[in-house]
């Protein structure tokens, strides 16, 4: 396993709290837009971004939408208890978590745990016009998250309960509370597919309108699956981000957009970089099937250093070609993966071309990847948009990078 040796001081720079968004702008299409093409920037607004983007290409989003993950429970002693719902436990499938009746168990991380030893939390809710008793039980240790069993006794879904109790997760770094806008202006125009705990926040910028003119351009638009987890605001701790360990994220993937992409020579313009992480893994889980084409669903799995040790002469569309056999075989129209993958300067980019991204954290495994896109001149577009008045982070404004 071929790990990285890059020091993290080396990918930091000042973010003034002023700088930092705390919330969106009134018009999400008016936000700004840095353009880098080869080199050059510009800026302009974001509703003109299909000028800059070449006919008759793929532009690939992510289609998660934010839960909300965040719920809040009081002992009788007055202690509050938060209890954070990361990635399901029981059943593990997104899709029929948020169906189930009744019970269901989450893998959480829970705020004030020297509070709760032991024993039920309860708290009485109103779902619609009906009482229900919703109550949480602590069970084993997950990692460094807790495995929590849901009851209710209500006859409604577990994402019923969620829109009755559930607090949206805004980003820690806003340092302020949720508010009701959030949780429309914290969506993408075009979620859908519930489980994420962070929004895929380059897509917060598309209306219906932008999405109209990126369709009149001749371009066309796909859409992969990756809920997003609490890990993308995990910073780097290690000096070397050799000793960093990745967070794993899960990704689902139609065959009907892998055959798209091995139809536009298995290159795509990425909304965010969730879709790059998701994009670039297949690459990877291809060459896992096309080694051992009985792999199992559950070792679809692409480890953090792997690409770096990782040396094949399979093209893209090759390796995307294997995925659709291993879907014809298992008689799948989905692929169902999980990704530890990270992605830093001397990283190879395999399918993505392009990307659409907002400006990240300091000392971040995003901004590494974008290093990686752009080389060596990630610190020349962070400058030119700290000095042209850009907004940062989550709720910011975005860029358009064209290697």
């Amino acid at each position: 396993m071929e790990k990285r040796h890059i020091n993290i001081s080396d990918y930091s720079y000042t973010l003034p709290d002023s700088r930092i968004a705390k919330y969106p702008i009134e018009h999400r299409d008016q936000s700004k837009l840095l353009v880098y093409r080869g080199g050059t920037i510009s800026d302009d607004r974001f509703y003109n971004l299909p000028d800059y983007l070449p006919e008759k290409a793929l532009m690939i989003f992510n289609n998660t939408k934010v839960i909300q993950a965040r719920i809040h429970f009081h002992k009788e002693t007055g202690a509050l208890i938060e209890v954070f719902l990361l990635e399901p436990a029981m059943p593990t499938d997104y899709e029929l978590m948020f169906q189930t009746r009744g019970r269901c168990s989450w893998y959480c991380l829970v705020g004030n745990l020297k509070k709760w030893k032991e024993g039920k939390l309860t708290r009485l809710i109103t779902v619609g016009d009906k009482q229900c008793q919703l109550s949480v039980t602590r069970q084993q240790v997950h990692g460094t998250s807790h495995q929590i069993d849901f009851e209710w006794d209500l006859d409604v879904s577990f994402a019923d309960i969620l829109d009755a109790v559930g607090e949206l997760p805004i980003p820690p770094y806003l340092n302020r509370a949720t508010e009701e806008s959030d949780l429309t202006t914290y969506q993408t125009v075009y979620s859908k597919i519930k489980g994420s705990v962070a929004a895929p926040t380059a897509g917060l910028h598309f209306t219906d309108n932008v999405l109209s003119a990126i369709d009149a351009h001749g371009i066309e638009r796909d859409e992969i699956t990756l809920h997003v987890g609490a890990g993308t605001f995990r910073p780097v701790k290690t000096e070397d981000i050799a000793d960093h360990d990745m967070h794993t994220e899960y990704i689902s993937v139609n065959r009907k957009t892998i055959e798209r992409l091995i139809s536009y020579g298995a290159q795509a313009i990425a909304v965010g970089t969730t879709s790059v992480r998701t994009l670039e893994s297949l690459y990877y889980l291809g060459l896992k099937i096309a080694a051992n084409p009985d792999i199992s669903e559950s070792q679809l799995h692409v480890s953090q250093w792997e690409p770096y040790s990782t040396d094949s002469k399979l093209t893209a569309a090759e390796s995307l070609g294997h995925i659709l056999q291993w879907l014809d075989a298992n008689q799948q129209s989905v692929v169902h993966a999980s990704t530890q993958i990270i992605i830093a300067p001397g990283y190879e980019y395999k399918i993505v071309n392009m990307l659409v991204t907002n400006f990240h954290q300091p000392q971040s495994t995003l901004l590494l990847l974008v290093g990686a896109l752009v080389k060596g001149d990630w610190r020349k577009i962070y400058d030119y948009a700290l000095s042209h008045d850009f907004r940062f982070l989550s709720y910011g404004d975005s860029s358009l990078l064209i290697p």
